[in-house]
């Protein structure tokens, strides 16, 4: 990798052996690593080692976990918050791996769409709840240095599953609660 960074340093019109750039493409190649470490993770197991038996039947949201990914367009980043729901049928999980899952995803070369609903399929198909909410807002620096440029739009993707799709007024709910 370090080898195709210093090449593409190379066709960018730049001297890889520059004082500034000689130790970029070691950098580069671990800020990818880190970037991408999604990609050696395991979703279900990062969440079923957290499921516990409860009887709790409310709404669980967890709101605002900040989030920051790559465009798979542009590999340039986005970056915003989710906000996730779900409604226990006998189960709950750590409220933290919610979170932790979010970053697994999100360390993928991504789009928002897609993002947004492996979050909410993997929760429902893990936890088997009444239902999933996962809302993420987020801004798009392939929008804002290229492109149109258009400085602080908000991109918002949901993805509502069971009773957050089937029920108006647990959907108004769960929206009320992340405004």
């Amino acid at each position: 990798m370090e080898e195709l960074i210093q090449k593409l340093l190379k066709e960018l019109g730049e001297d890889p052996e520059r004082e500034g750039l000689k130790k970029t493409p070691e950098r580069m190649k671990e800020s990818l690593m880190f970037l991408t470490e999604g990609y050696r993770q395991d979703p279900r197991k990062l969440i079923e080692n957290s499921v516990y038996s409860d009887k709790h039947e409310e709404m669980v949201l967890v709101k605002d976990i900040p989030l920051y990914s790559l465009c798979e367009h542009h590999l340039l980043p986005f970056f915003g918050h989710a906000h996730i729901a779900y409604i226990p049928n006998e189960k709950i999980v750590g409220i933290s791996k919610i979170a932790r899952m979010v970053d697994l995803f999100a360390r993928r070369l991504q789009v928002q769409e897609r993002l947004t609903n492996q979050i909410a399929e993997t929760l429902m198909d893990v936890l088997k709840p009444k239902g999933v909410a996962c809302v993420i807002e987020a801004e798009h620096l392939c929008m804002q240095m290229r492109g149109v440029q258009k400085r602080g739009t908000a991109i918002v993707t949901s993805a509502m599953l069971g009773a957050f799709r089937n029920r108006p007024e647990t959907r108004a709910e769960f929206m009320n609660l992340i405004k």
